[in-house]
């Protein structure tokens, strides 16, 4: 019989339900995603270290895990929450439960707890710290003694240790270098399909290195907390520039791009983390439905005394900056997941963009 747990929140609000991952503790901020399908890709997303997820949809886990749905080599998440978990899972190509393999991870999950009213306390509070207990004692305080997102670099944390290859080169040296801040193995496999020789490098690693390996294009990768903390990627967002080498950014690496710009960033109140967000894209006017994991955004107010910047896509939920291009430089970025999978596929011409650059420099 499953143990009973609870959720607790860093404001003392509780959470009564049951344990089906890892019984350990593992304090993280509370987040919310709305997706109602992709749960092993989002648990092994990098960019979701640190973050214990809530799934919006009432019933998670009904087509297992398999071998092939992962955007990583481990799960990332430090926890997960349901509503109700499907102990019963059925699909040709599953090859375990939910449950064995976020035990197998080590990462705790429970399931019985009203997520819409934990989602909707989210969005009136904003994320908060918490933690999946088996024993409430103390609880309250070990959250307010676990570190806020904001200051955190989680990045470093997550990225390669040492630079390697991805995919079938065969041409001596890479095409482009990917800057690995918590990189998506799907984000790898697409641009691989544009026929790249890709080399992933370590998110610290100076820009020489990269462009002495004969590189002629960059790529910035997603990644978890906070892009200021990454003060790192300052000097390689400046050579970046100095350099004019086509780059593309996305979500992390579009906030550290905006920060390259001379802008700013900040957190939102409880973030954008979903497959189905609108973003208008200002260039052609039409409105993409995008796939979005992120806690941070772009301050638009801080790129106003910069005329080489331009804001190209916009949320229009919210109005938070989505997109950035250098009018000069072949530089451009995205908050979303364009490959996002699964997710809407209304954005992979960004990749088909970065190419061209890279091709055409």
């Amino acid at each position: 019989m499953a143990e009973r747990a609870y959720l607790i929140l860093e404001d003392g609000t509780e959470f009564e339900g049951k344990s089906f991952g890892h019984e350990s503790e593992i304090p993280g901020e509370v987040v919310f995603n709305t997706s109602m399908s992709g749960y092993q890709e989002i648990l092994t997303d990098p960019s979701y270290s640190g973050q214990i997820i809530t799934m919006t949809y009432p019933m998670i886990g009904n087509y297992g895990v398999n071998d092939e749905d992962v955007e990583s080599d481990r799960v990332h998440a430090a926890g997960f929450v349901v509503k109700e978990y499907s102990r019963t899972y059925s699909n040709h190509r599953a090859t375990g439960s939910l449950s064995d393999y976020l035990k197998n991870a080590g990462v705790p999950a429970i399931e019985g707890v009203d997520t819409r009213r934990l989602t909707l306390h989210i969005r009136d509070r904003g994320a908060l710290r918490g933690g999946i207990f088996i024993n409430r004692e103390n609880a309250v305080e070990k959250l307010l003694a676990h570190p806020k997102m904001e200051g955190l670099d989680l990045a470093s944390a997550v990225s390669c240790k040492t630079p390697y290859d991805f995919g079938e080169t065969g041409k001596g040296r890479p095409d482009i270098a990917v800057f690995d801040f918590g990189v998506k193995r799907n984000i790898l496999r697409l641009l691989a399909k544009q026929g790249f020789a890709i080399r992933v490098y370590p998110g610290k690693t100076p820009l020489k290195q990269a462009l002495n390996d004969g590189v002629r294009g960059v790529f910035l990768s997603n990644g978890p907390g906070d892009p200021d903390a990454v003060d790192y990627a300052r000097d390689l967002l400046t050579d970046i520039i100095r350099e004019e080498i086509p780059t593309f950014g996305i979500c992390l690496g579009h906030q550290l791009m905006g920060i390259g710009f001379g802008g700013s960033t900040y957190k939102l109140k409880f973030g954008h983390r979903g497959a189905n967000q609108p973003v208008m894209n200002r260039v052609t006017g039409r409105v993409e439905i995008t796939s979005q994991n992120h806690g941070f955004a772009v301050d638009h107010d801080s790129l106003k005394g910069n005329p080489d910047i331009e804001i190209t896509h916009v949320n229009l939920n919210d109005n938070t900056v989505e997109g950035l291009r250098h009018r000069r430089l072949p530089l451009f970025s995205v908050q979303y997941h364009p490959e996002a999978s699964p997710g809407p596929h209304d954005s992979y011409y960004l990749f088909n963009t970065f190419s061209d650059l890279v091709i055409n420099q």
